[in-house]
């Protein structure tokens, strides 16, 4: 059962500290915003109370002191520097690190983080002497442990600060953000004892207050918030009763109630009071049992219990389901469809009017099934893109450049599947363009830009795809340079004239670099390789626009998922082929006659539009006999269309993609496979690759090296 908790806690702690990670960031942007900094120390202080109780006793240890250290930036005691950013996000990492270690981490390990802990005393002027062995695994703070997940409870805080707490440097309202950061609080201010302006003494204290906190900390946590000031204040802490003893029917959380277990209320009072028509409250305070703000204190009260009760009654708005096991559901729903597909197939053969009315109403709930299944593994593409913003501040530090990165359309959703593959194109495009793109400060000062560069990453849906686009405000892709560079590795010849985006492509070839000496960041000739490379395995595109002097944008069109997808079976021969709906323009007849007189010139007039054209049976070497009239499917590929002609288009199908064995995986031309409702396979067409070997006018076979 521990192992449980423990898991639980990894998942919690690497979620925290990616927080953490975009919590440093915006701080080093704005070191002044004090939620950030509460925000930055409230990760910090729930992975250090929460590791020791789970056994990670050098997590515990190693962010003590980056705890204390941030307690007195909240306190103004030390500056925010661009510095102590840096510290602090390797301190992130580390901690990272220690997660993957249940028993005692590596000595190296140890070792790294010591170093760590005595560069960031000497920031905050501690002492940096190393600390006995005895030292090295504190025991936890008396109070800090969470208790058991699912135990809150509620307690009523009366805090009233004696009228000279302010001279000794206390903040009383930092003590009640404290408080209500253990959990759920509704704070209600006693302010009527504050004298007019004129009166005003500022070093005196006039308020007090009453706290509802619901929270799964003990007495002895809520009493550590007031340890410094618990002789100049008066205090009481009640824990509230449950309600579970209430008498069925019976409303919970009455006013009354309330006022007699706060001991503002007398039973003789109250019957009195209830005797009236009016509402309760504005009887105790029209004659003058209570004051208004007795009476307010105790609604806010009311209320507070009121909400945590439904909250707790309506259970967990959300539930945590591990990755696999969401794969396993689609891999199910994967089987049902291809069973309904043979079940449809089934009362269609035999003609059965009633089969064919069940087989009609379980293709519609397998639509259904379907839909909702793969809503559930679509994720916001923004947490791939906070990743990013580390990576453009390490980078822009090595290399001598600033650079920001600005996201928009962080909410846009794609399959998981689709989101992790995703993120080594991303990372090399946006290194390539802080790289080669964003100047020099000087550079662009002198050239009339911001010192500091841009890098935009915006998502936006477009149909069944997502656009992806990197953005920079660079100085662009330098066309000269390109084409020296083909000709140089002999891609083109010197008397060849490329169109600019078909030049542009070049920078995608295996090894093609213009850097002018290999660096830790460029110069292989790498990167733009793999970015290519795994867009066409996700069945996607890449289109470059660039201005020179004013940068370049990359977009990357991306297929929504990789599951399940609706497609158009096609037919050559005894063989079936499914091209993916998303990429189909339209479907024309073609005779046998009209493409003989065409001979090796494989273009075809569609909507005023000269289209090159793909034979499938020829392609795929299908054998069989040509029919008479033939079917073109028109589909777009590589930003441009592409024609295929086959025997039959059969119509529309669910298409439920199977991988290939490895012994598959490279054929060009093929990007899957699915099995049909009678149990045969039909294989996915790649109209990427198709697209290109038409453009090239060559056959797939000549481009596979046949």
């Amino acid at each position: 059962m521990i192992d449980k908790f423990k898991t639980s806690f990894r998942e919690e702690s690497r979620e925290l500290l990616a927080q953490l990670e975009d919590t440093l960031l915006e701080l080093e942007s704005d070191p002044g915003d004090a939620e950030l900094i509460n925000a930055a120390f409230r990760a910090f202080h729930t992975i250090k109370g929460s590791s020791s109780m789970f056994g990670y006793e050098a997590i515990g240890h190693f962010t003590h002191d980056i705890e204390t250290i941030l307690d007195r930036c909240r306190n103004g005691e030390l500056a925010i520097t661009k510095d102590f950013i840096g510290m602090a996000l390797v301190a992130r990492d580390h901690i990272l690190s220690l997660l993957e270690h249940e028993e005692e981490p590596p000595a190296d390990l140890m070792q790294e983080g010591n170093l760590l802990l005595s560069r960031l005393r000497e920031f905050a002027g501690m002492p940096t002497a190393t600390e006995s062995a005895a030292e090295q695994v504190r025991p936890p703070e008396q109070g800090s442990a969470p208790v058991s997940a699912g135990l809150a409870r509620t307690f009523r805080i009366q805090f009233k600060p004696g009228p000279d707490i302010f001279k000794n440097g206390t903040k009383v309202l930092n003590l009640i953000e404290e408080l209500a950061g253990l959990g759920s609080a509704d704070v209600f201010p006693h302010v009527e004892t504050i004298p007019p302006l004129e009166s005003i003494d500022p070093e005196r204290c006039y308020c007090r207050w009453d706290v509802m906190l619901t929270t799964e900390r003990d007495l002895n946590a809520i009493r550590d918030v007031f340890i410094f000031v618990e002789d100049q204040c008066e205090l009481k802490i009640e824990k509230l009763p449950p309600e579970d003893g209430a008498e069925a029917g019976a409303p919970p959380h009455r006013l009354g109630d309330i006022l007699l277990e706060r001991g503002e209320l007398s039973p003789a009072d109250l019957s009195e009071a209830l005797s009236s028509q009016k509402r309760l409250g504005e009887v105790l305070v029209e004659k003058h049992i209570l004051s208004k703000p007795q009476v307010e204190s105790a609604l806010v009260e009311q209320k507070h219990i009121q909400k945590t009760q439904l909250h707790g009654d309506q259970g967990l708005g959300s539930i945590r389901v591990a990755s696999d096991k969401l794969d396993a559901l689609v891999d199910l729903v994967g089987e049902l469809v291809t069973l309904q597909a043979r079940l449809s197939q089934t009362a269609l053969d035999i003609k059965d009017a009633s089969l064919g009315s069940i087989a009609e109403q379980f293709e519609r709930l397998i639509a259904q099934l379907r839909d909702n299944t793969m809503v559930m593994r679509m994720l916001p593409i923004g947490s791939t893109f906070n990743k990013f913003r580390r990576l453009v501040r390490d980078l822009s530090i090595e290399l001598g450049k600033e650079a920001e990165l600005v996201t928009e359309g962080a909410e846009t959703e794609l399959d998981k599947t689709v989101i992790e593959k995703l993120g080594d194109p991303l990372v090399h495009i946006i290194r390539n363009s802080i790289d080669h793109g964003i100047e020099d400060p000087d550079r662009r000062e002198r050239e009339g830009k911001p010192r500091r560069g841009s890098i935009k990453l915006a998502a936006s849906h477009s149909g069944a795809y997502v656009l992806i686009q990197v953005s920079d405000d660079g100085k662009g892709l330098d066309r000269d340079a390109i084409r020296n560079k083909g000709i140089e590795r002999g891609i083109v010849s010197a008397s060849q004239e490329l169109p600019e985006q078909e030049l542009y492509q070049l920078i995608f070839a295996p090894g093609f670099s213009t850097a002018k000496a290999v660096t830790t960041v460029s110069g292989r000739g790498v990167g733009m390789d793999v970015v290519k490379r795994e867009i066409d395995s996700l069945g996607g595109s890449v289109h470059l626009a660039t201005q020179p002097g004013k940068g370049m944008t990359v977009t990357l069109k991306i297929p929504l998922t990789l599951a399940i997808i609706e497609g158009l079976l096609v037919r050559i021969a005894n063989e079936f082929y499914v091209v993916p709906l998303s990429s189909v323009d339209g479907c024309i007849e073609v005779t046998r006659k009209e493409l003989a007189e065409k001979g090796e010139r494989r273009i075809i007039s569609y909507r005023e539009e000269l289209v090159p054209y793909v034979l499938l049976r020829e392609a795929f070497d299908s054998g069989g006999e040509e029919p008479e009239i033939e079917q073109m499917v028109i589909a777009s590929g590589q930003d441009s269309r592409v024609g295929f002609v086959v025997d039959q288009v059969v119509g529309d199908y669910q298409t439920v993609i199977k991988p290939l064995g490895r012994m598959y995986r490279d054929i060009d031309g093929i990007s899957g496979a699915t099995i049909l409702g009678d149990g045969t396979v039909a294989l996915i067409l790649d109209v990427n690759r198709l697209a290109a070997s038409a453009q090239r006018g060559g056959s797939l076979r000549a481009a596979e090296g046949a």
